[in-house]
């Protein structure tokens, strides 16, 4: 019986990778490629030969030292390094369980389905442009390390991480991923890091500036409607999903509801400031409206 529940399971894993797939590879193509390539350019320029010189060629490129010796003029060509290693820094946390927001086809989804699909677009549109993805998983911990890699099977294998983690710990500690990350990173790249940002900014600010000196960070924060604004319900029961605390509200009082959202709003704005003075680039996404004209803007503005 163990087995074939697995066995199932399985099946059904594999069926929202390709779900997943057709979806995020279409608005790859169609609609973010083209824009993530001109947002992340390349690293700089690299040499790449040394021909004859033309007329119409620049004379600060001429390569003197060559052009001595074949009694000739030669020039150094240069071409811009195009491949770059793109990381995708995921929080797999409790919280991250959670979610109010109905996909297209009805079906309730989690934040951490929607941060799954946000990431293989961006995966798409960085292997359509021949760059490395990697991804890191976190909680508290570290959860699950992968090396940049390019091609089709590398991607699809961080997806089926992503819409199944198997995460140990239900916390968030964003500064350990992102000091751990920057370890390991010897190549300047770019990071998206991936969360609903439930901890406070304070906590990872330095190692988030540390990390923007090398890297190109780029913060995509997800949340739920009822994360900013409470429904007026009456007596209802919640639960942290990272401490276990279960607390009782009464959703009747305008004053809790007011403050409820005051918190909420206090601390997207303590995160936003957070990711600027790091230098970092910052969106929030609600996951009952459409990701792609977020990306879309937040590309743009790079």
């Amino acid at each position: 019986m163990a087995d074939q529940f697995s066995a199932d399971s399985l099946h059904e894993l594999l069926r929202r990778v390709r779900h997943l797939e057709i979806k995020t590879r279409h608005l790859s193509k169609s609609m973010v490629a083209g824009k993530y390539y001109s947002a992340f350019k390349g690293k700089g320029m690299s040499f790449r030969e040394v021909r004859e010189y033309v007329a119409g060629d620049d004379v600060r490129s001429i390569d003197w030292n060559v052009s001595a010796r074949t009694r000739n003029p030669h020039v150094k060509v240069f071409e811009e390094e195009r491949e770059i290693s793109v990381m995708l820094v995921v929080d797999v946390s409790g919280s991250t369980v959670f979610g109010t927001a109905s996909a297209p086809d009805g079906r309730m989804q989690l934040k951490q389905e929607w941060m799954a699909e946000i990431a293989a677009v961006l995966a798409f549109s960085a292997i359509s442009n021949q760059d490395k993805v990697g991804a890191l998983l976190f909680t508290t911990e570290v959860e699950q390390f992968i090396p940049p890699r390019k091609g089709r099977n590398h991607v699809l294998r961080i997806i089926r991480e992503l819409l199944h983690p198997e995460a140990v710990h239900p916390g968030t500690n964003l500064e350990r991923a992102i000091r751990h990350l920057t370890n390991f990173l010897k190549k300047r790249s770019i990071v998206f890091i991936i969360s609903d940002f439930q901890q406070a900014p304070d906590r990872y600010q330095h190692a988030l500036s540390l990390a923007n000196r090398r890297h190109d960070v780029v913060g995509i924060h997800l949340y739920d409607p009822i994360e900013q604004s409470l429904p007026e319900v009456g007596l209802i029961k919640v639960c942290d999903p990272e401490t276990g605390i279960v607390s009782t509200l009464d959703t009747h009082q305008k004053s809790l509801r007011d403050a409820y959202t005051h918190t909420f709003l206090q601390r997207l704005d303590a995160t936003r400031e957070a990711f600027r003075k790091s230098g970092a680039t910052f969106t929030s996404i609600r996951t009952d409206s459409s990701y792609l004209p977020a990306l879309m803007a937040m590309f743009a503005s790079r």
